[in-house]
């Protein structure tokens, strides 16, 4: 098996790394085997791929879907170094609110899958970086949330906080106590 997987302590969030194949002409690694992944509880059907450019500070997150629409993210920083977070909020779990994180890096070749039902964000590290990202479904812009980044409520130990640059919507995103989870949009 040419990936490890660490389960990072929230249900179903798991940090996938990969076997690097290096020589003098460079390095070959696999990013994905949907064998290898569904044996580790990882979905292995994804239906829409996402690619963001962002520079040092970058803050984008946190962000999800609501059900029927909610999206899985595998997460992998292609160029750079990200600070991945994700956030359980799901009504009624054990672990609502609480959130893990791992740095992801180009040189690692990471990858963090996070469920359905999570917020999900990064943090860029480095003066750039590339990030792509698998999604379970579609984008469904009626279904999508947002939950403050600095919410006091979550306190996420985001690496680099007075660098924190935002869009608009992200700044203004509601704190996490504010957001009404339990009951689905309707389909469109």
């Amino acid at each position: 098996m040419p990936f490890t997987f660490e389960d990072l302590g929230l249900p179903g969030v798991v940090l996938a790394r990969p076997r690097t194949f290096a020589d003098a002409r460079g390095f070959f690694r696999e990013t994905f085997k949907a064998s290898d992944f569904a044996a580790a509880s990882i979905p292995d059907t994804f239906t829409q791929d996402n690619l963001s450019f962002s520079r040092r500070g970058t803050v984008r997150g946190l962000h999800y879907q609501v059900a029927p629409h909610a999206q899985g993210k595998l997460v992998q920083c292609v160029s750079g170094r990200i600070w991945d977070v994700a956030v359980d909020i799901r009504p009624g779990s054990a672990t609502f609110g609480q959130w893990v994180a791992a740095e992801l890096t180009e040189e690692g070749g990471e990858t963090l899958f996070i469920p359905e039902d999570f917020a999900h964000g990064f943090q860029v590290l480095s003066d750039t970086a590339l990030v792509s990202y698998k999604c379970t479904r579609q984008f469904h812009g009626p279904s999508e949330g947002g939950i403050r980044w600095n919410d006091p409520d979550l306190a996420v130990a985001w690496p680099l906080p007075g660098e924190a640059v935002l869009s608009d919507r992200d700044g203004a995103s509601p704190f996490l106590r504010n957001r009404v989870l339990a009951a689905p949009l309707p389909a469109t």
